[in-house]
């Protein structure tokens, strides 16, 4: 099979760790090839994610590597045995890839901690605001390609939906209730989705008020997905060019510690909710 041309970011990922172990165990990828009985040039394909790797593989390299972390064999070893096709696929082609990556991170996440100033997460977005979002993007999308992009933010939100969905933690800052995307009724449809959402038993909501003040990370969104062991966490960081995706251990931890700062600053689930409430009355 030939290389992938585009490999997904979960893929590089996966390839990237595996790379970390064979340089921490000083070995060459020659000796890494000859353990799998494939050509040389297999192994720099598989560490780029841009060819595929059996769970079995993962464990002979990493066994042969010296990891004696089995928490993170084995969640190499499901990166690698999750080769079916993510409903995201369907949309390959019709949206840049960094959109698919965002739902193949959210779909495999063990919790999510999101914090936003201005714009509320997609996973919490109606439609009708999910619409008005993409109508205000420079320069104008047509209406098909605005159609595109509200499809798929909220087939996104199945993921709350499934059997053992991941956990939901959102830190908000009042700002981003007080925008009117699409106008009143919209807006306040809205923050009642918010209150529905908050009400589920994996959905967090915590709400910044203005009088808090500054906060780090105040001109950021970050979304925290962390997987199933912390070494595989990533952040992802939204931009107009598209989605960064951060792994860096010493970047993880100063984002770990910023949601944590935000979060001490928060209100309570308990008065978030009423906040939201207040100003869905108030529309």
């Amino acid at each position: 099979m030939p290389p992938r041309s585009a490999p997904t970011e979960r893929q590089r990922r996966l390839g990237a760790e595996l790379r970390k172990l064979r340089v921490a165990a000083g070995m060459t990828t020659e000796r890494a090839a000859a353990l799998l009985d494939v050509p040389r040039t297999n192994v720099p394909n598989m560490e780029s994610g841009r060819s595929g790797i059996s769970a079995e593989r993962v464990r002979t390299l990493a066994r042969n590597y010296g990891c004696t972390d089995q928490a993170l064999v084995e969640a190499l070893a499901a990166m690698a045995a999750g080769r079916e096709k993510g409903w995201w696929e369907a949309y390959k082609g019709r949206l840049r890839d960094g959109f698919l990556d965002i739902a193949e991170m959210e779909w495999h996440a063990a919790r999510l901690r999101i914090a936003v100033t201005v714009h509320l997460p997609g996973l919490l977005q109606t439609e009708d605001h999910a619409r008005a979002v993409f109508d205000a993007v420079i320069p104008r999308l047509p209406s098909d390609d605005i159609s595109v992009r509200v499809a798929h933010r909220v087939e996104r939100q199945k993921v709350l939906d499934r059997p053992s969905p991941p956990a939901l933690d959102v830190i908000l800052h009042e700002a981003a209730l007080r925008m009117e995307f699409g106008g009143p009724t919209v807006a306040r449809r809205q923050l009642e989705h918010l209150l529905r959402m908050s009400e589920r038993g994996n959905v967090t909501l915590r709400v910044i008020p203005f009088h808090a003040g500054g906060f780090p990370g105040a001109g950021q969104s970050v979304v925290y997905a962390e997987a199933a062991v912390s070494r595989l966490d990533t952040v992802e960081l939204d931009s107009t060019h598209g989605p960064e995706f951060i792994d860096d251990e010493g970047q993880l931890a100063k984002y770990r510690a910023q949601l944590d700062a935000a979060q001490a600053l928060a209100l309570s689930p308990p008065a978030s909710r009423d906040l939201v409430h207040a100003l869905a009355h108030d529309f």
